[in-house]
């Protein structure tokens, strides 16, 4: 059968734009950078990595319909984009509900207030995870650093997953805080929370793979991937006794455009049985949407 194209997919990470020019997306983590090409000449941190960025026309007026109609012409139901306490992200909330999914994005710097934050968007706004960029938190904060743990017994008790970007990060910026080694101690100590890695695990995609036959809370997502690049590691993981563990994920627009994803999809080598787990059920089940999709 190969890639079906009459899935209705989950998309788990995905963004809705606020203007043309989206560099201030990645001001939280600037001071990090200390090479003049990454401050100065790149458009996004990691952009050495990524070919043909999508960009928004400037003509565009309204980000959230726009984004939504990207998604319908790649058949993608309902994306998970993150919460940013703005205007963008509740016009998605109030005139899309049905069609985003919202994460908070944190920094365990910040402690309880951090914790008290994501209590309030679950209340006001049914956030479905929290997700944790440990390289690009500044500073710089590891998987299993004492600091995490507030976030993660918050997600436990909420019974929301948390996303954390693992392995070598794009952005020119110390990996040692994303190292796949922390999270044996973070599943261990925490069996009832729910783990999604997300950006690669790379170059541990094979450690990756031992750590989700050892916890059964461990998952991991296509994020910041074109499909043509997912690790080997992964794909026979998916295909012999992790169906029911990889997520998709995509990167639009922050460095792949649908279009690229979706027609290098058509190639990769699952089974017939692991696409709608890959493409929908899995997100479904892991997150919580029952109720929503």
């Amino acid at each position: 059968m190969g890639y079906p194209k009459d899935i209705k997919i989950i998309d788990t990470m995905l963004g809705i734009p606020t203007h043309a020019d989206r560099s201030g997306w990645y001001d939280s983590f600037r001071p990090l950078l200390n090479d003049q090409q990454s401050r100065d000449m790149f458009k996004m941190p990691a952009q050495y990595m990524f070919k043909d960025i999508p960009e928004a026309s400037s003509d565009v007026s309204d980000f959230v319909g726009w984004t939504v109609e990207q998604m319908d012409k790649h058949n993608i139901e309902m994306a998970m984009v993150g919460f940013n306490e703005d205007e963008t992200s509740r016009q998605a909330a109030k005139d899309y509900p049905n069609r985003f999914l919202f994460d908070v994005p944190c920094n365990p710097n910040n402690g309880m207030d951090e914790v008290r934050r994501v209590k309030r968007l679950h209340a006001d706004y049914g956030v479905k995870s929290v997700s944790v960029f440990p390289a690009g938190t500044c500073p710089q904060v590891a998987i299993n650093d004492a600091r995490m743990y507030p976030l993660y017994a918050c997600c436990v008790e909420l019974d929301i997953p948390i996303v954390l970007n693992v392995g070598v990060p794009g952005p020119r910026i110390p990996m040692h805080t994303q190292k796949v080694e922390h999270l044996d101690e973070v599943c261990w100590f925490f069996p009832e929370l729910k783990v999604v890695m997300r950006h690669g695990a790379e170059p541990w995609e094979d450690l990756a793979v031992k750590l989700m036959i050892k916890y059964p809370n461990l998952y991991y997502s296509t994020s910041a991937f074109a499909p043509k690049h997912y690790p080997k590691a992964i794909i026979n993981y998916a295909n012999t006794r992790g169906a029911d563990k990889i997520i998709y994920a995509g990167y639009f627009p922050m460095g792949l455009s649908l279009d690229r994803i979706f027609k290098d999809m058509e190639n990769v080598p699952f089974k017939d049985e692991v696409w709608p787990k890959f493409l929908r059920e899995n997100a479904m089940r892991v997150f919580n949407l029952g109720e929503n999709a």
